[in-house]
């Protein structure tokens, strides 16, 4: 097989279209489709069924990608080694974490990072989706809880918790609750429930001295932790936000100091393959020496 055919394939199975196989090559849709041809022709079988919305894998074309894929995996891997065989670490190094905690706290940071290893290419991916380490969507990530998948190296990064936070304007215009109890009298942003709770006990100021007969109803729900964090910083109401976030030092108060939520273990992960990887290792020293530094 032709290895610039099973690339050309490999890259059409991913998007799903040529269209879309073309934009991510740099090569047209009369291109792609020809060299998809003459691969079926050389194989002798069909590799995909051919419809309006787009292309899906026949059983022999998705035998086939699951072996493509596989390689490419670990032909991933053998460059990534080769890179690390130099002195100085460098190489592409692409980080995953939540929006909330990427956007917040680990973006700042990356600037003194990048200024000791400039070798090292970071990219940085927030999503609050887990991204698959085994299949190297990502090198290294950050996680709001253990990882579920197999073989991940993981190590403690941070424990925090969350507190309770207001604008200032909401809060000259509201009032500053003294007492859990007063939360019934304010407006209150949660996280959404369309898609899995970062920690099970995530909206837990809605329950924070309330009287069971008159339970608490937020004012909104979002999916999304730095949704939330955006809410609240525009005058909608109170929400619980991590310690991570600093939200004093983004137009946002403390009130109600005493209360905080249940303390969540933040992990630093990444496959076991790259255990010996020499920019893993210094990116993992990094941001436990600027975790030592915070002050919650």
């Amino acid at each position: 097989m032709d290895w610039d055919r099973l690339r050309i394939f490999h890259a059409v199975a991913e998007a799903g279209s040529f269209t879309h196989a073309g934009e991510r090559l740099n090569l047209s849709q009369s291109a792609i489709s020809r060299q998809i041809s003459s691969l079926e022709e050389s194989v002798k079988v069909p590799l995909f069924h051919r419809h309006a919305r787009g292309l899906i894998l026949t059983e022999q074309g998705d035998m086939l990608f699951r072996t493509v894929k596989d390689v490419f995996h670990k032909l991933s891997m053998v460059e990534a080694r080769l890179a690390e065989s130099k002195d100085r670490p460098s190489g592409p190094l692409k980080v995953t974490t939540t929006t909330a905690f990427g956007s917040t706290w680990l973006t700042p940071q990356i600037k003194e990072f990048i200024h000791l290893f400039p070798d090292v290419e970071v990219s940085l991916i927030l999503s609050d989706e887990e991204l698959d380490l085994g299949m190297r969507q990502a090198d290294v990530a950050i996680r709001m809880s253990p990882p579920r998948q197999p073989d991940l190296v993981q190590r403690p990064l941070m424990s925090y918790t969350t507190k309770v936070y207001g604008a200032v304007a909401y809060l000259e215009a509201k009032g500053r609750p003294g007492k859990p109890e007063e939360l019934d009298g304010h407006d209150i942003v949660v996280f959404g429930e369309e898609t899995p709770m970062p920690v099970k006990t995530v909206n837990w100021l809605l329950e924070a001295g309330a009287r069971p007969e008159t339970p608490r109803r937020p004012i909104l729900r979002v999916n999304s932790v730095y949704g939330v964090y955006r809410a609240v910083r525009s005058g909608l109401g109170l929400a619980s936000l991590p310690e991570f976030m600093m939200p004093e030092k983004m137009g946002l108060e403390q009130v109600l100091p005493e209360l905080s939520g249940p303390t969540t273990q933040a992990y630093f992960v990444y496959p076991e393959e790259l255990r010996h990887s020499k920019r893993i290792a210094v990116f993992r020293d990094f941001l436990l020496r600027k975790v030592a530094e915070m002050q919650f």
